[in-house]
């Protein structure tokens, strides 16, 4: 770990060093961008106003455009878990969370289109979050509390994926726009295919239809399925072999459609958007489990511009779920989980008054949430929330802007009372988040960001009233119902750099809870079920880490201008990122925290064509909560080639990747079960995609 700690150290040191460096030493017109985008200057509307990276007081990051194509994965997490201060959750093909900081489950908010999933994916990391990457536009993270715009449950961050469902722009009559998308994969045998097509149909309306289908069988690991620490903790009966090479059970097959219809005039905009979403997938724990998922989504969304005075736009958002999903064992329903709820937002945005610009808002959720069981986890419970918030920014001066604002929650959860858990429980939580932020531009390729922040979240129904055992993760959890608010204070300061020989970020954090809430392994076992007993308890807690994405532009400097002949272009991508998380009372760490991350890439491109090379090195994880196993170091070696050309109008992209070439035997500490499932072994990954 002293090694770890010096190389991570060096590194920050060094990329520190070199974002001080000189924008450009000279400036050739040869050297002009044929088309290169900034990415720095990537808007990202998950924020109160729509500003790119590079102005936001909060640390975050869009995965878009040819990025998300090539990058995309089976399950979220996956799909995120190469960006900074992003891990995985990890539990095979069918499911997988983003895991932030550190923080993961019902901490981190997952969206769509700025509203809530309303499906089971925070209750447990076997749950698959209810819907596919195939056919999005854009993923956005933000690091760090987002409960001002998100409330209580994004203490951790947001992960916002904008689907682009409903049409907000003015399409011309007869006009149609689309892609299609296909990708076959060799370590499980799995195929992907996905389009969407929308256009105007004339006098402001306009529609929007999208589908995919996803298959894959069990996938291959490089070795033994159980580490060699569980293996010495719970050796297996003589004469037992270990299971190797082939994960049983961990296929996953998956459908959608969906469609809107919107209508968009000079003053202001109204859609809705109608979806479907089946998934069914193997646990890989459990050779006898399976999950069969269905979710029905309705979204509405519109906005009225100059709609009154100093008022520049109205919005509002909509969503409603019917969502379930089924838990076979053996071929017998086993449990079943349900969740009808809503989610609804009012913005006002304003224009600047006495200096002052900003959005106030108002926004409503609700969730019936439903295990059935012979053996529930939890009763059925109730949640209901209804928030006020407030964003202002203040242009102090030309360069220097604050941010500041401020949210109010009133949250009921309640059980219902049942033969098996007795009288129902009604718990009430009033809770204020508030933060102050700058942003400092010296000039125009510098940015310097500080963030401070204090933010509460009141404790979900699972953390209150479970009481059962949970198969898919070989634990019996039991909730508090006397747990308070966890409240958080935190800093976080970033130093940006957008154009130059080097760009991107390096940034770090402290975040101090009181009243953490975590589920804490005890040791004990529970004799009718024979798993674990794990207490949700309240603790104080630390976290303290920082993060770092540059691009060194080896051949040119990054400008942002336009070319008129192609050239050719070298980049050395560097991302790294380490959290440190502690019980402030016994000063042991936490469970499942990522270790440190490093990222090194080169790209090559020329024209449409562009290689890429790549090594990810996660360092071992030894600092471990009480019963935790530790982790091994790994080092993923992967490599991609694209072809992007176009035929009558027609973007297509040719791609093919080596995930994993040295067939590394790799564990997300973030998993509940990475002592059980290694990630996949060495794997081809052959695409395609048209867009017209």
């Amino acid at each position: 770990m002293i090694v770890s700690q010096r190389f991570i150290l060096v590194s920050l040191l060094s990329f520190g060093s070199l974002l001080s460096a000189q924008t450009s030493p000279r400036h050739d017109p040869a050297h002009n961008h044929e088309d290169e985008v900034i990415p720095l200057d990537e808007v990202i509307i998950s924020a109160p106003f729509d500003r790119p990276l590079y102005q936001q007081a909060q640390a975050a990051s869009i995965l878009a455009s040819d990025a998300l194509t090539l990058g995309s994965e089976p399950s979220l997490g996956q799909t995120l878990s190469r960006l900074p201060g992003v891990s995985s959750s990890y539990f095979g093909q069918g499911s997988s969370r983003p895991v932030i900081r550190g923080l993961e489950g019902d901490r981190i908010r997952v969206l769509q289109n700025g509203l809530n999933t309303i499906d089971a994916s925070a209750a447990s990391p076997d749950h698959a979050t209810s819907f596919d990457v195939s056919n999005l536009k854009s993923i956005e993270v933000v690091r760090g509390p987002a409960t001002l715009l998100y409330g209580s449950n994004a203490i951790g961050g947001v992960v916002n994926a904008i689907d682009g469902r409903i049409v907000d722009e003015k399409l011309a009559e007869g006009s149609i726009r689309g892609s299609l998308g296909s990708r076959f994969s060799s370590v499980d045998q799995g195929y992907a295919t996905n389009f969407m097509l929308e256009g105007g149909l004339g006098h402001g309306l306009a529609f929007h239809v999208e589908g995919f289908t996803r298959a894959a069988e069990d996938f291959r690991v490089p070795g033994e399925l159980r580490s060699s620490a569980l293996q010495q903790r719970n050796p297996l009966p003589p004469g037992t072999a270990e299971q190797r090479d082939i994960v049983p059970n961990s296929y996953l097959r998956a459908e959608g459609l969906g469609g809107g219809l919107s209508y968009v005039w000079d003053e202001g905009f109204i859609g809705f958007s109608w979806s479907e979403y089946h998934s069914r997938y193997g646990s890989p724990i459990s050779p006898d489990v399976f999950i069969d998922m269905n979710q029905t989504r309705l979204d509405v969304r519109g906005a009225f511009y100059n709609l009154l005075p100093k008022i520049k736009e109205l919005s509002y958002r909509f969503a409603w779920s019917d969502y379930e999903h089924t838990e076979f064992e053996e071929g017998q329903d086993h449990a079943v989980f349900k969740n009808d709820g809503y989610d609804f937002r009012l913005e006002a945005k304003h224009e600047k008054i006495a200096g002052l610009e900003g959005v106030l808002g108002f926004q409503s959720d609700r969730s019936d949430f439903l295990v059935a069981s012979d053996e529930p986890l939890m009763p059925r419970s109730v949640t209901q929330s209804n928030s006020l918030f407030l964003f202002e920014e203040l242009g102090a001066t030309e360069r220097l802007r604050f941010q500041m604002g401020g949210r109010y929650d009133s949250i009921m959860v309640r059980s219902v009372e049942s033969d098996v858990f007795g009288t129902g429980i009604e718990r009430h939580f009033d809770n204020l988040s508030g933060s102050l932020g700058a942003v400092f531009t010296p000039n125009d390729r510098y940015a310097v960001a500080l963030t401070l922040s204090s933010a509460g979240r009141a404790p979900t129904a699972q953390e209150l009233f479970a009481n059962g055992p949970h198969e898919a993760t070989e634990t019996f959890e039991a909730g508090n119902n006397s747990l308070g608010i966890e409240r958080s204070l935190g800093i976080d300061l970033n130093v940006r750099k957008r154009t130059g020989w080097v760009t991107g970020s390096i940034g770090g954090y402290y975040t101090r809870y009181s009243n953490f809430i975590g589920l804490f392994p005890t040791g004990t076992i529970d004799i009718p079920s024979g798993f674990e007993i794990f207490n949700y308890q309240s603790v104080d807690a630390s976290f303290v880490g920082g993060e770092a994405e540059a691009q060194f532009h080896l051949l040119h400097p990054l400008e942002g201008t336009e070319a008129d002949t192609p050239r050719t272009n070298l980049h050395w991508e560097v991302r790294a990122d380490a959290v440190r998380a502690r019980n402030a009372q016994t000063g042991g760490s936490l469970p499942r925290i990522p270790p440190f991350h490093l990222t090194n890439a080169l790209v090559l491109q020329r024209g449409g064509f562009t290689a890429r090379l790549e090594g990810i090195y996660t360092a071992p994880q030894d600092r471990i909560a009480a019963n935790e196993l530790p982790t091994d170091s790994y080092f993923l070696l992967n490599a991609s080639l694209n072809y992007q050309f176009k035929i009558s109008g027609t973007t297509c992209d040719l791609f093919v990747k080596g995930m994993n070439l040295s067939d590394e035997v790799a564990r997300e500490h973030t998993s509940f079960i990475k002592d059980q499932l290694p990630l996949p072994g060495r794997g081809l990954v052959v695409g395609m995609k048209m867009a017209f």
